[in-house]
């Protein structure tokens, strides 16, 4: 198992697929709700194992590696 905080992999969870610790819930899915304009808080209210800080650090995490990669 791979865990970066927020973040874990681990083969026997969804197969290896990115989720937020602690959970089942893809990563993936909190991107495809804001890319739908639902809202953080949509995410939140549907996931409720997941907490606010998680999903905060890994939009601020993904911002971070967005804004250092040359373009």
């Amino acid at each position: 198992m791979i865990q970066h905080s927020v973040i874990s992999h681990d083969n026997d969870i969804l197969g290896g697929t990115p989720v937020f610790t602690g959970t089942r819930v893809p990563v993936q899915t909190l991107l495809d709700y804001l890319e739908g304009d639902q809202s953080l808080q949509d995410f939140l209210d549907d996931f409720p194992t997941v907490e606010r800080d998680q999903a905060v650090t890994v939009l601020e995490q993904l911002k971070q590696i967005l804004l250092t990669q040359p373009v």
